[in-house]
């Protein structure tokens, strides 16, 4: 296998623009190719304006500009991208189905299906094909079957990817990837695309750090990463709910057993839920597969994990409305922040949205502040619920770019993001401009409790 010259990486997204910026920067003997159907998105990627790209990252705007237009591109020329590499990422979405056998559960393959058949007829010269979206097990024998059927007597080699960026440190965890996870085949031809990729990683990372398994394993790894660190947060936050019951502050039951070496401290922040575009997607996918296999105890074990994130969704909502005497129609009801997480603008199953649609249902006027979310996707988010006509909700959701004309006058604040700027808000300003009682829901438990009820404010936190 010849060293790599050329990467080829369809789909700009929250994976694919980061990561192959990140490689463009560690290798400049390589050409890095980002190309995408949308032709918006390429354009917002090109834009001058570094503060402006599609995606925000904690970093991703200073390797850009210092990669683009060196020896990273991104194009709509989707073709050329392809004939012209030898490696080849697909990094699409896999949404999960809302139709047909497996609906609501297991993972829609289409985007992959449709790239690598444009990747079967346009290829005129061996390539490796990478699997960097998050797929279910044995994805890649369909991707290798499409690709040995085009008779253009071009040899290909499938590769699996997975990533496990964590969105709001994506720049970060490439850059000091804790681990980087390659499958592929063992046979001579396999082993030598896996050394390849290798070596790209390689240029940045220890290669102690570089794992190699055979494709399944590969492929799976990452929806059992997924479904680790989802099964901790319910955990935690079912904790949360007896914690309430017991006069328990579920903050110290967390410190006291993340001290325990065997269980650590990460994911152990109750909150209001998890989002994001993997950790349910790839949960119903896992259970999908269970099943699909007859293995009925084991998804329901992990499908339990996703109906604990919607049950904190709900009590979480509901639990503003009886504090608010039964009746929010017509209340203001602040929202601080939209993003599923802080140092992100993507919004992908946010609780967010979950909590404002309940509260919508009960006719509340609800006004958001997120520094980087904008009116219009807020809008999007909840027509793609589908709960009620799109008017309707617009007529209840209101945003602004100023925090404190979101927070003037209204009835309760509900922290829904962990944004460090809400730490440093002047509190006092905004108690004087509420409504009394004055209220502050904290749903992912960033706020100081003693300062906020030394102002004045009734504070409730998750299980405390």
């Amino acid at each position: 296998m010849k060293k790599i010259s050329k990467i080829c990486c369809i789909g700009a997204g929250y994976v694919g623009g980061p990561t192959m910026a990140v490689i463009a920067a560690k290798c400049p003997d390589i050409t890095v190719t980002v190309v995408d159907i949308n032709e918006q998105r390429i354009a917002a990627w090109n834009t001058e304006k570094l503060d402006q790209l599609p995606i925000y990252e904690p970093g991703l705007a200073e390797i850009v500009g210092e990669a683009r237009g060196k020896n990273l591109f991104f194009s709509t020329d989707i073709e050329r991208a392809i004939d012209e590499a030898q490696l080849i990422f697909i990094s699409v979405n896999t949404p999960t189905k809302t139709y047909g056998i497996g609906k609501g559960m297991a993972a829609n393959i289409r985007y992959i299906e449709s790239c690598t058949r444009t990747i079967a007829r346009v290829a005129k010269d061996d390539k490796i094909v990478v699997e960097k979206s998050t797929v279910p097990v044995r994805t890649a024998a369909t991707v290798k079957a499409i690709l040995e059927h085009t008779g253009n007597q071009v040899k290909f080699n499938v590769l699996s990817n997975p990533e496990f960026l964590a969105e709001g440190t994506a720049v970060r965890d490439l850059l000091n990837a804790d681990r980087v996870l390659i499958g592929g085949d063992s046979d001579p031809d396999g082993q030598a695309a896996i050394a390849a990729l290798v070596d790209v990683y390689a240029h940045w990372l220890p290669r102690e750090r570089i794992l190699t398994t055979n494709v399944w394993s590969s492929e799976l790894s990452k929806l059992a990463a997924n479904a680790f660190l989802a099964q901790r947060v319910s955990s935690i936050n079912a904790m949360s709910e007896l914690c309430e019951a017991t006069n328990a502050d579920v903050r110290e039951v967390a410190r006291a057993i993340g001290m325990d070496s065997r269980i650590g401290a990460k994911f152990l922040q109750a909150s209001v839920g998890f989002g994001g575009s993997c950790f349910q997607k790839d949960i119903l996918n896992l259970v999908y597969i269970a099943r699909h296999y007859g293995l009925r105890e084991v998804a329901d074990y992990w499908e339990q994990v996703i109906r604990i994130n919607a049950h904190q969704r709900e009590r979480f909502a509901k639990r503003m409305v009886t504090s608010l005497f039964n009746n929010v129609s017509d209340k203001k009801i602040a929202f601080l922040g939209w993003a599923f997480k802080k140092d992100t603008n993507d919004t992908r199953e946010s609780s967010a949205i979950y909590v404002a649609d309940f509260l919508i249902r009960e006719r509340a006027q609800i006004h958001v502040y997120d520094p980087k979310v904008s009116l219009d996707q807020m809008r999007q988010d909840l027509r793609e619920l589908g709960s009620r006509p799109a008017d309707v909700n617009d007529q209840h959701l209101f945003a602004s770019s100023d925090p404190y004309e979101v927070l003037n006058g209204a009835h309760a604040i509900a922290v829904m993001t962990e944004w460090d700027e809400f730490k440093t808000l002047d509190w006092p300003r905004i108690h004087k401009d509420m409504e009394k009682p004055p209220f502050v829901f904290d749903g992912r438990n960033v706020l100081e409790r003693r300062e906020l009820e030394a102002i004045g404010f009734q504070y409730s936190g998750i299980g405390a």
